[in-house]
């Protein structure tokens, strides 16, 4: 598949311009990550959203350091040989809720294939430790594939989240200059997994990497077939001159014709507009 990874950066629409960090409220979430020696997706992968969800007491923290072992090509996350995981991790994320006083939690994690259970352990521990010490907290997880291995996703599932959490990311057809070492239709098989053990469902996408709109709506009936309840789409950003360029930027109306279609297509929520993110007022989605 030709890939040109040298095309030309496209200048930024004015509907995609954010305004620079700041405020009590955003000092004070950076004090409670940093006093705890946390780590969230909205700082390592560049969120364009992180002004507005901090200020408003909101952060999606990320477990199992900030290394990745994966070399997604659209992903800002540090990318090598990751740390050897903290298991006292899972407890100062649970005071850190407490902290901020959140009425619903959001966690992701990098990716460990390094590890044996691909660090589902500390993913169980996590869940458990949140709702110990903050019983009335619901808890959305964002979690990766572990490889398509069941016996490893469902030990996240045996815990309940709220909201269980796993990106397709984009078109199959985008997946081998996109996320090689993914695969589409592992990821369906987990969300299908977790909607027959029980669980609402949840994944998100990116447009605006060289995928057809028909591609789009191709997954979108890929994952009605596989029952997911809640859709987040929003426009891909090239982190860095290193990472996949941007093929074009979706246009807002482009974004509020795919929520239409998918809220036709009987998903209970859908979160569609070109500054969207998997956690991305993730609260909203809680009560359908």
């Amino acid at each position: 598949m030709n890939f040109n990874i040298e095309k030309k950066r496209q200048i930024r629409p004015e509907w995609l311009k954010v305004k620079a960090p700041g405020g009590d409220g955003f000092a004070a979430i950076k004090a409670i990550v940093q006093g705890n020696k946390l780590h969230t997706v909205c700082e390592e992968a560049h969120c364009p959203n992180i002004s507005d969800c901090w200020s408003r007491g909101t952060a999606t923290f990320m477990i199992l350091g900030d290394v990745c072992s994966r070399r997604c090509r659209f992903c800002a996350i540090q990318k090598g040989e990751p740390s050897e995981p903290d298991y006292k991790e899972p407890q100062r994320i649970a005071e850190s809720i407490r902290k901020m006083k959140l009425k619903h939690s959001v966690i992701t994690s990098v990716t460990r294939d390094d590890l044996i259970d691909g660090g589902a352990e500390i993913w169980a521990s996590t869940i458990i430790e949140i709702r110990k010490l903050n019983p009335t907290t619901t808890v959305e997880v964002l979690i990766p594939d572990f490889q398509g291995k069941q016996l490893l996703y469902q030990t996240v599932f045996d815990c309940k989240p709220d909201i269980l959490n796993h990106n397709i990311e984009t078109v199959p057809r985008l997946y081998p200059i996109a996320r090689p070492l993914a695969d589409y239709n592992n990821s369906l098989k987990l969300l299908k997994d977790a909607k027959e053990f029980g669980l609402k469902t949840k994944t998100g996408l990116m447009v605006g990497l060289g995928e057809k709109k028909e591609e789009v709506l191709d997954c979108f009936k890929d994952l009605r077939e596989n029952a997911v309840d809640i859709i987040t789409i929003g426009q891909y950003l090239q982190p860095t001159a290193k990472h996949l360029p941007v093929d074009r930027y979706v246009e807002p109306q482009e974004f509020e014709e795919y929520k239409n279609v998918a809220l036709e297509m009987g998903f209970e929520h859908i979160e569609s507009a070109p500054l969207v993110r998997s956690s991305y007022h993730a609260e909203e989605a809680i009560g359908n």
